[in-house]
């Protein structure tokens, strides 16, 4: 195919990658990963240069943080002006409007009918840890459960709320007390047996037994979920499911937190996928796209929820910093001026089309699914046994790298291809990286690799 955005004229990693590959395995632990072996020199909307001259279509998106694309101008415009006004101050020591605004600003856009408080902090992970304290100080209560698959960050307690061992957890316990797994939906592979309805139902009534055989609700402070599980595979539950679990919370007086850093901002076709479920979280964790890449987190709540900590006992030392606050107001006046929400959504149908079309033509391909644009494929060794294809996988993303297109996996197995391109992109890019993806599939399946 004739290409107009991807062009790769070097090996990967090219003449100065390498060098800078060298230092950096002199220098950064080998624990600190990375997917391909090349360092960026520019970055605009949904495309991206390397130091040596090669362009690639961004799939990835910075494991999500892009939706508003790469130096948006309108971002940039903010991050500028605010730089030369004041960088940091400390929110707890002498205050800024910027922290004040944005907050008002997501309180608004948030699901939910009641009044809310909003908070920043740092990471995602930061904003799952903090949404535990939060909900232990309102209930009273230590327990946490969280989901099987689910992830929610690298720190002591996010890591422990993690529902896969490698990498994240293998070796590095003990954890802490009190979280509880519970089971999540996975529909691709639920038992043969059962119709989706079935499942749903079974899944639902695991939960409850999950009451009487791991924790006494009357223990449990809050429920943790993904309304589509990111690290696992992009596995989307079903309404019924996330419904149910809610309704169990409110039965118990269980806080329902919804880890919304992948799928916030537009990614899903909503601005918070938990709308899709017609569910209204206690607590909502938003990281990533909220802010265009700069490092900054936050935590949506209830009113009496989120003034249940006394003063001094949240926050940190950049916690909302001015240009993470900045930033933040310019994506939200992007994703309205621009209807990212609904480009999300169009993006989504588009990929699943193409993944359809795929589907018929590859049996390397066990499963296609999504909610909005965030889309997968995922791959098996057979489709009757449904045994991942891990080295696949590994495979198809190195071949499309070497054609110019930055791809993640995912999945339980490590055999999922995930789609996070920033909602930006125009229909000819997503187009040519369609078709990258497709020729990356199609190589790998014909042993004609480059």
């Amino acid at each position: 195919m004739s290409r107009k955005f991807a062009d790769v004229k070097t090996e990967l990693p090219g003449p100065k990658a390498k060098e800078l590959l060298d230092r950096r395995h002199d220098i950064v632990p080998q624990g600190v990963g990375y997917g391909i072996p090349t360092f960026v020199e520019s970055a605009k909307g949904a495309l991206l240069n390397d130091v040596d001259g090669n362009k690639f279509i961004d799939f990835a998106g910075a494991i999500g943080c892009i939706n508003v694309g790469h130096s948006h101008g309108t971002v940039t415009e903010a991050l500028h002006d605010q730089v030369d006004r004041y960088i940091h101050t400390g929110f707890n020591v002498m205050m800024y409007d910027p922290y004040i605004e944005f907050a008002e600003k997501l309180a608004a856009l948030a699901p939910g009918s009641f009044d809310k408080k909003v908070m920043f902090l740092n990471s995602g992970a930061e904003a799952n840890e903090n949404a535990v304290k939060i909900a232990r100080k309102y209930t009273n209560r230590q327990a946490v459960v969280s989901f099987t698959g689910g992830f929610h960050g690298r720190t002591l307690m996010t890591m422990t709320m993690t529902g896969k061992v490698k990498p994240y957890k293998y070796e590095y316990g003990p954890f802490a007390p009190e979280v509880y797994h519970a089971p999540y939906p996975y529909h691709y592979r639920r038992p043969e047996s059962m119709n989706e309805e079935d499942y749903s139902d079974y899944m639902l009534q695991q939960v409850e037994d999950f009451f009487v055989k791991e924790v006494d609700p009357t223990q449990v402070a809050a429920f943790i979920m993904e309304p589509v599980q990111g690290e696992s595979g992009f596995i989307v539950p079903d309404k019924k499911f996330v419904q149910g679990v809610y309704d169990l919370c409110k039965q118990h007086g269980i806080l329902f937190i919804a880890d919304e850093i992948q799928t916030g901002f537009g990614r899903t076709g909503k601005y918070f996928a938990m709308e899709h479920f017609r569910v209204e979280p206690d607590l909502v964790a938003i990281s990533k796209s909220m802010a265009a890449g700069l490092p900054i987190s936050g935590i949506i709540g209830r009113k009496e929820v989120m003034d249940g900590a006394n003063p001094g006992e949240l926050g940190g030392t950049y916690c909302g910093s001015p240009l993470g606050c900045r930033a933040g107001i310019a994506v939200l006046d992007v994703m309205e001026k621009e209807n990212i929400p609904a480009r999300g959504e169009k993006i989504g149908k588009r990929v699943m089309e193409k993944f359809k079309e795929m589907y018929g033509k590859y049996d390397v391909i066990g499963d296609y699914r999504g909610l909005g644009a965030m889309c997968a494929l995922e791959l098996v060794k057979d489709r009757e046994t449904k045994e991942p294809a891990k080295e696949q996988t590994a495979q198809v993303l190195q071949e499309a790298h070497k054609r110019g297109l930055i791809v993640l996996k995912a999945g339980v197995y490590d055999n999922v291809v995930r789609l996070l391109m920033p909602l930006v992109i125009t229909d000819e890019q997503l187009e040519e990286g369609l078709e990258l993806l497709e020729e990356s599939v199609e190589a790998v399946m014909a042993g004609a690799t480059k």
